[in-house]
């Protein structure tokens, strides 16, 4: 069951970036709250959905039951939070990167079109929005491994 939740929040999320890209395409105005929230809403009731299966089942990735005795192997809740968590940190601390260097990176080429003489510092402030990621990383390492 938490196979299909997680395929249909993937579906939404998918038919969400196509609308979204549609709508820039086509430069459509329109209400910015109510289309969050039609994608939202079902997008975020499919993720509780995933996480309540994902809480209240015994072992994630469990073997079926051989020879009528129940199979003891499979992926805890808990191992299933870890790796929750290590996707988590790493995606988080991409988007942040994202944001950071698109902003730093505009603002690095607007200061060095106007004296090229400061492209090195502009570079150090670039580099140190990237590695927003790089700690991001480090934190799923810690997370999977200690």
């Amino acid at each position: 069951m938490i196979i299909i939740t997680t395929i249909l929040a993937a579906i939404i999320a998918g038919i969400t970036i196509e609308v979204g890209i549609n709508a820039l395409r086509n430069k459509k105005q329109g209400n910015l709250k109510k289309a969050i929230a039609t994608t939202l809403v079902p997008f975020s009731t499919l993720a509780i959905m995933a996480v309540t299966f994902l809480i209240f089942d015994g072992a994630v990735f469990a073997s079926p039951e051989v020879a009528g005795a129940a199979v003891t192997t499979g992926i805890s809740v808990g191992e299933g939070f870890k790796y929750i968590a290590a996707a988590l940190s790493t995606g988080m601390a991409t988007i942040g990167t994202g944001r950071a260097v698109g902003s730093v990176g505009s603002a690095a080429i607007g200061a060095v079109s106007e004296d090229p003489a400061i492209l090195g510092k502009t570079l150090i402030f670039v580099g140190m929005a990237e590695g927003i990621a790089i700690y991001g990383m480090i934190i799923s390492i810690l997370i999977l491994f200690a």
